[in-house]
This record gives C-alpha cells, structure tokens and sequence, in this order.
C-alpha cells in the first residue's frame, strides 16, 4: 500500500516537518490545521472564521485526497480557551451537520497565540457502490 503526501504550501509543514494530509489506503489523516490563509499566510482575529478557514482548508487538503468533509469519521478540535469553542458550533454545524463524526474538544494552548483553534481530522474513502 503506497504513502502520499499532500502538502498546502505552507511555511509550516517545512519548518516543522510535517505533511498536511497524508495518505494511506483508503484512510486520509489531515494534520491540526489553523485558520490561516495560506495563499496570504494571514489569520482572521475571529474564531468563527478561523474554525471555517481551518474547515476550508482540510475541504481542500481532502480534495486532493479524492475525498471530501462528507468522508470525514474523526475529528479533533483543540482551542486555546474552552470557552471559545461555543462560538464555532454553527460553523461547525455547517461544515459537519450531516457527517456527524466522532468528534473530540481539547483546549490546550497552540503554536501562535494568533491561532484561536486547530482542527484534525481524519476521513475514509467510500467505495463506489457496485
């Protein structure tokens, strides 16, 4: 079974060492994403738009995976300040309320106090129906 590596560009995954999504299999493993804008490498001051930017940007790491938010089964979210995280539930709900996956909260501090959540997230192919 052959790894790919996805990559989104940004400064981080070089820095750090690390992929945006990897995939194996069926299974793709997106990696905690921040709601920066990569093409710009800016962040919002919102957590609601950091979470639809993160949200955005895993859509577009699972794209290149062959896959979509719809394949999502697992997802962490981490925010600095617990009470924040309230706040995201409609962007959330948007992005999720038909997929429903399992789904964990952690609040623990990030990277860069810019960064107000990280979301990982990890998705299965569906087979084509026969």
């Amino acid at each position: 079974m052959q790894r790919r590596l996805i990559s989104s560009g940004s400064s981080f995954e070089d820095e750090i060492a690390y992929s945006r999504a990897v995939v194996q299999g069926d299974w793709i493993f997106v990696s905690g994403t921040t709601g920066f804008d990569y093409a710009t490498m800016t962040i919002s001051p919102s957590v609601q738009e950091q979470a639809r930017q993160s949200l955005e940007n895993i859509a577009h790491a699972l794209r290149q995976a062959g896959a979509s938010l719809a394949d999502v089964v697992r997802v962490r979210y981490i925010v600095p300040n617990g009470d924040d995280f309230e706040k995201c539930w409609p962007v959330l709900r948007q992005y999720f309320g038909a997929v429903k996956p399992a789904a964990t909260m952690i609040s623990a501090r990030l990277l860069d106090p810019r960064m107000l959540i990280e979301i990982e997230v990890t998705a299965r192919r569906r087979q084509p129906s026969c």
